[in-house]
């Protein structure tokens, strides 16, 4: 295989952004293909059919543009459809944000007592309850989960300081906090812009960023299938992005930027199926 071929990320807006900023982190070096579902974001109130139908297109896209490996920056998508994207994808591996996030959460707890926090889709469909649970140890474990649909609106405005971001998040985690949980599961790729708040409200807590742990793990895989792209010094100065929408908001930029940490390129728009 061509260890230049791109790694495919994709999402149902821009909040996977901040697993791209992870795997980057990790992986400097690789070219890397986003595409984020704008137009139809959020996926986190929609039906577990609906969602699989466009996790469905958005697979269809990257094994078009010939990905080494697909990693579902979404946990609404990991949590109802990675089934449906793995048997697409076939032979290209398929990386979601649960599994590396419940398993990194069961080896930092210590009191045995972990919190989930993500959209009313992630949190109903208890893929993270079970994902530990199913896990060596994690029988022993018990799990809190808490549905936080206002973080995402939050971060999108930017507005993580503002003094409605606080009363929203102690609302959220009060729940949590009477529960004794020592460690929290950003189940929400948008909730990573919210550590700083949710760390002052509830210090000591261990923060479990389900895209940090999701990009550990790819860098594993595509290391163990010797799939790494070689180190060139060029890649350390502009990153090798190509970044595809099916809708450009007003504010893409903003919170692109806001997101990745650097500002990125126009995006070329794309349509998926034939329902935008």
């Amino acid at each position: 295989m061509d260890k230049s071929r791109p790694i495919g990320v994709f999402d149902s807006g821009i909040g996977g952004l901040s697993v791209l900023r992870q795997l980057i982190r990790f992986m400097p070096y690789e070219n890397y293909l986003y595409l984020g579902d704008t137009a139809r974001v959020p996926y986190g109130n929609k039906s577990d059919d609906i969602v699989r139908r466009y996790a469905d297109e958005s697979t269809e896209f990257m094994l078009e543009k010939n990905v080494k490996l697909i990693v579902v920056a979404c946990n609404t998508v990991s949590a109802v459809a990675l089934e449906a994207v793995q048997n697409k994808a076939g032979d290209i591996p398929v990386i979601g944000m649960i599994q590396p996030a419940a398993a990194a959460a069961l080896r930092t707890t210590v009191n045995g007592r972990i919190g989930i926090i993500g959209t009313r889709a992630t949190i109903n469909s208890n893929a993270y309850p079970e994902g530990i649970t199913t896990l060596q140890g994690g029988d022993k474990i018990t799990v809190f989960s808490q549905a936080c649909p206002l973080f995402v609106p939050i971060v999108e405005e930017g507005l993580m300081r503002h003094q409605v971001a606080r009363v929203i998040t102690e609302e959220y985690l009060d729940k949590l906090k009477k529960e004794n949980i020592d460690t929290l599961v950003l189940g929400c790729t948008h909730y990573p812009l919210l550590s700083s708040l949710i760390t002052e409200l509830m210090p000591g807590l261990n923060l479990i960023d389900s895209g940090e742990h999701a990009s550990v793990t790819a860098l594993r895989l595509l290391a163990e299938r010797n799939m790494l792209a070689d180190e060139r010094e060029e890649f350390l100065i502009k990153h090798n992005i190509d970044f595809y929408v099916t809708d450009v908001p007003s504010v893409f930029f903003e919170q692109a930027q806001r997101f990745l940490g650097f500002a990125i390129d126009s995006p070329q728009k794309v349509v998926l199926g034939d329902k935008i």
